[in-house]
């Protein structure tokens, strides 16, 4: 269950343009979040959106932190598997695709670390590491969410726990997004705590939609929409419902009442998907597709969740990940290639586009981002405002972790 999950900070160079120093507002249970500027391109153009119009409703620019990155790489962290009854290195292989959270002064990162064995590369597990400035950190010893002998056993033996998504709720419960791999089949599982540490499993998100329909059919990557509030990630309601987009070939939409149980959004009778079903949603073929792939473009293989969704005053803004096939997509990029877009939803209707970013704004170009376990990957899942600027957290190569960040 591999993908090239790490995402390239713009082919489009947003070294040098000018930025938006605004944080996101804070207006109530409904507020907004407002840092939005276009970047230039390496040609000096803007980047513009689909209708060709300067893309002035996205999150831009921002700059891959070489002096830092990569900021985690493989760990020595080892604990007693409670499966395995035996310590383990769990860390000890590959590091990537994290989650963030911020409290007090404090940013917490949380990530997919992957030991030697289990299927089909590592029995992947959720880490802990914290960091004063966004940039050093320092690692809890043992893994935070991980398989375990409990109910959950037989959906995250052995592929494990992968690709967190963080929000928290008004109450400042956390709820945790995350992917179970039993090494054939992924499921969009759920997990709260009250402290980042101590993670109390909820089972798949779709268990009761629909009579459990989509129970056992592939999903995964959540991003819940929410609004970015002084560092935190406040999921927030939008016309009665919370609202998430999720999955891995197409963007579908799910919406809850307790942000644990989810039901995907089904086509209305009679509508028909806007681009012909491939690979898993052939499986899915009512679900209605939010965001599809596109022809001769980076996205032309697969869309995926980024970062929880950000509730903004022009809309829900979704950074997203998009793999490519030069036949069929961008022949300039790498066959595989994960880069990073984004794409402006109805807040009205969440599952209606209202912009969508031409291209890429981040692809893989350091030596760590095209060289790992899955090659040519930037992954981005991690977005937060901490002390005073973005940081844009995400995977590279499936093996390490690096940031971006928008002053």
């Amino acid at each position: 269950m591999k993908r090239s999950w790490l995402m390239y900070i713009s082919a489009f160079a947003l070294a040098g343009g000018a930025c938006n120093n605004a944080g996101p507002a804070s207006q109530g249970s409904d507020s907004t979040s407002t840092a939005h500027t276009a970047a230039p391109d390496s040609s000096g153009s803007r980047i513009v959106d689909e209708t060709g119009a300067p893309a002035n409703w996205a999150l831009l620019p921002f700059t891959k932190v070489d002096s830092a990155n990569p900021i985690l790489t493989p760990g020595t962290g080892r604990f007693t598997d409670p499966i395995l009854h035996k310590e383990v290195a769990w860390e000890e292989k590959d590091v990537f695709n994290p989650a963030v959270a911020v409290k007090g002064d404090t940013l917490y990162l949380l990530y997919r670390a992957q030991d030697k064995t289990g299927q089909p590369a590592g029995t992947s597990r959720i880490g802990l590491a914290m960091s004063f400035d966004g940039l050093h950190f320092t690692r809890s010893p043992a893994p935070v969410l991980n398989p375990d002998a409990d109910a959950w056993k037989k959906l995250e033996w052995e592929g494990g726990c992968e690709d967190p998504r963080v929000v928290e709720d008004e109450r400042q419960t956390y709820y945790m997004t995350y992917t179970a791999f039993d090494g054939r089949q992924a499921r969009l599982l759920i997990a709260t705590s009250q402290d980042l540490r101590h993670w109390t499993k909820h089972g798949p998100v779709f268990a009761t939609a629909y009579h459990g329909k989509y129970k056992d059919l592939w999903s995964k990557s959540g991003s819940i929409v929410s609004r970015y509030e002084n560092g935190r990630i406040i999921a927030t309601r939008v016309a009665g419902k919370y609202w998430m987009y999720w999955g891995d070939q197409n963007i579908w939409a799910a919406t809850s009442d307790d942000l644990i149980n989810w039901t995907p959004v089904e086509m209305a009778p009679g509508e028909q998907p806007p681009i012909p079903l491939r690979g898993q949603a052939v499986n899915m073929p009512l679900l209605k597709i939010v965001v599809p792939t596109r022809a001769k473009k980076f996205d032309s293989d697969l869309v995926e969740s980024g970062p929880p969704a950000m509730l903004t005053d022009k809309g829900i803004l979704l950074i997203y990940n998009g793999r490519n096939i030069p036949s069929i997509g961008d022949s300039s990029l790498p066959e595989g290639t994960y880069a990073g877009g984004q794409v402006l939803m109805d807040r009205n209707d969440p599952t209606k586009v209202i912009h969508r970013l031409e291209n890429y704004f981040i692809r893989p170009d350091k030596p760590y981002e095209i060289t790992g376990q899955v090659g040519q990957v930037c992954f981005l899942e991690a977005l937060t405002n901490f002390q005073g600027k973005w940081f844009l957290y995400y995977g590279t190569a499936d093996s390490k972790i690096a940031v971006a960040e928008k002053k």
